[in-house]
């Protein structure tokens, strides 16, 4: 076992594609602990949804070993942590287990709004940072006015700074040296009260719940019974050890390492990230502090298309759930798709894995419902209610109603302000504040209800500034603000999981869009089909589906006018008949049109 003051522990954080995992790559390429033939590009980043998106979604621990300049063999656990704000629950989770944060910053890009957010997240677990330059053997990299930036905005040391390329491979030799001597070798005791903090797991099939820790204090060897705080249940330990792209088995883990233990857990609600583990024969008085509960933002429900696939769904969302904590869902039903659940999310991007995980890692074919945020209702009863879901609004009983507001801070070139700020003002925002970074850059602080920026605001704000504008932000609370549900009406009948919550200034236009997309799906009938569009009895919106007709007159030629007459009332009469026995469906088409909220 390597000792204690030749282990480091550090993360590597930064925004979105500041090349975090690439720099992942070179490390553990400099390690030489995989073979040369083996490597590939972005090797942590190993689910299939990351390598197509070329984002990180899942923070993934490594061990490297390192000969420093002084003689002596070191131990570096690095994490890799995504960079979406979607997932900054994983990098607040990385960093619990870490003494040391590489904040990386794009030398063309500079300094972002995530870059800024993760920077606090680090600070407040009393990390060291030390900031560098990544990607500078790009034509376009400016290092001085990131140093800069890096002073000013950070109010990080400039002399700390290193200058890498993850891609080419320069300064990672400095880099090196510089983690053996800037971060702290991590704290405690080998031979206490054994203490470990859950940072991670995930389920395979063969061996069961893999738990992803942190040592703090002591040490678990294989055959160790232990304790979960949490639930007080025992398990034994099967296999201890460390990552080293591949679990490598060492028997042993002591205060300071980062590894995982096997230990027979079969079923996910066993395990809780955050939570501590113990031995039986010599516990600990008292937890590790944990993580903080995580709030999502974002509600949908989910349905199986087919509702006999009900039980294997709930199989796949707890096995889902234990790979992202941050996923919350409870049981959920509606007339027209049946049983599903109701979750919550932090962004549409989770949302959105989520739901690509659903259907390729478990083969579920999944409906997904519009997604909305949680609304604070004041009853006139005097009581308060909160609600994210269109069938629990209580119509008629609301005095008024609070939505979710955020402090949106983005970070633009100055050529694209009058775009950004128009779209922020379309988009309800007030503007609190706007400083100029440099010359050239622009900070923007907005409050906005969280509800007008989960649809396109992200994928408008990058058209508009030509994907330079960075956006970061946190909830701030509740404001009030004019709520309607908007119902969705096929020839006078309701469809409960197409109706919506929205601001009311709002609602004709969404109610249109939504009776739009429903008349291209729904097919022709023999007789006239109403999709309506509205707020308690009051029409907003309306589309037709005009019906089928037969030609029969076909067969009257000539004589007098009343014949073609009588033909064509008879005709009538039977199509009100109809109309009055015949029922709409929906097809599964039909919902899935109206639920990708697209822009034409």
């Amino acid at each position: 076992m390597t000792e204690m003051k030749y282990k480091r522990n550090f993360c590597i954080v930064a925004h979105i594609d500041h090349g975090k995992s690439t720099l992942s790559d070179r490390l553990i390429q400099k390690a030489q602990i995989i073979d040369e033939r083996k490597m590939v590009n972005q090797i942590l980043d190993n689910m299939d949804i990351e390598r197509e998106r070329g984002i990180t979604i899942k923070s993934q621990a490594v061990t490297i070993p390192y000969h420093a300049k002084d003689g002596h063999d070191y131990e570096l656990n690095f994490v890799d942590t995504p960079g979406h704000v979607d997932f900054s629950y994983e990098v607040s989770r990385a960093i619990a287990s870490c003494e040391g944060a590489l904040l990386l910053i794009d030398a063309t890009q500079g300094v972002e709004s995530q870059t800024v957010s993760n920077m606090y997240m680090a600070l407040e677990q009393d990390l060291t940072i030390v900031p560098v330059i990544n990607k500078i053997d790009l034509a376009s990299a400016d290092i001085e006015s990131c140093k800069v930036q890096i002073d000013k905005e950070l109010g990080l040391d400039v002399d700390d700074t290193m200058c890498v390329s993850a891609k080419t491979g320069e300064g990672i030799e400095d880099l090196l040296e510089a983690i053996v001597t800037k971060f702290p070798s991590p704290k405690g005791d080998p031979n206490g009260k054994p203490a470990a903090l859950i940072f991670d797991c995930h389920y395979d099939p063969y061996r069961g719940v893999i738990v992803h820790v942190r040592i703090m204090e002591g040490r678990f060897k294989t055959g160790d019974q232990i304790k979960m705080m949490s639930t007080g249940r025992e398990y034994k330990v099967e296999q201890a050890g460390i990552f080293k792209i591949n679990y490598e088995e060492t028997g042993v883990l002591e205060a300071g390492d980062v590894g995982y233990i096997i230990s027979g857990l079969k079923t996910v609600s066993d395990v809780q990230v955050g939570d501590t583990i113990t031995s039986v024969a010599n516990p600990v008085d008292e937890p590790l502090a944990g993580f903080k509960e995580v709030k999502p933002v974002v509600y949908s429900s989910i349905y199986p298309m087919d509702s006999n696939d009900y039980e294997e769904l709930k199989d796949s969302m707890e096995k889902l759930k234990l790979n992202d904590a941050s996923l919350i869902y409870e049981k959920d039903n509606s007339l027209a798709l049946g049983n599903g659940f109701r979750c919550g999310f932090l962004g549409l991007l989770h949302l959105e894995i989520i739901q690509e995980r659903l259907e390729r890692d478990f083969d579920q074919a999944v409906i997904f419902t519009a997604p909305s945020v949680r609304y604070k209702l004041h009853l006139t009863s005097g009581e308060d209610m909160f609600i994210d879901n269109p069938s629990e609004y209580p119509q008629g009983r609301i005095r008024d109603a609070e939505e979710p507001y955020i402090k949106a801070s983005i970070i633009t070139p100055a050529e694209y302000l009058g775009s950004i700020m128009s779209l922020c003002t379309e988009k309800r925002g007030a503007q609190t504040n706007m400083q100029y970074l440099d010359t050239k850059r622009v900070e923007l602080t907005y409050e906005m209800p969280l509800a007008e920026v989960l649809f396109d605001f992200y994928d408008k704000l990058k058209s508009y500034s030509r994907g330079y504008a960075s956006f970061d932000y946190e909830v701030i609370g509740y404001r009030p603000t004019d709520l309607v549900k908007v119902d969705i009406l096929l020839n006078g009948k309701m469809v409960d999981a197409l109706s919506l919550l929205t601001f009311k200034a709002n609602a004709a236009e969404r109610a249109r869009k939504v009776c739009g997309r429903l008349k291209d799906e729904i097919s022709r009938q023999q007789f006239k089909i109403a999709i309506q569009g509205a707020i308690g009895g009051q029409v907003i919106a309306r589309e037709t589906v005009n019906p089928v007709r037969k030609d029969v007159l076909a067969k009257c030629y000539g004589g007098d006018i009343t014949r073609k007459r009588k033909l064509l009332e008879k005709q009538k009469e039977g199509k009100k008949r109809m109309k009055m026995v015949g029922d709409v469906e929906l097809p599964q088409s039909a919902f899935l049109a109206v639920l990708k909220e697209k822009e034409e």
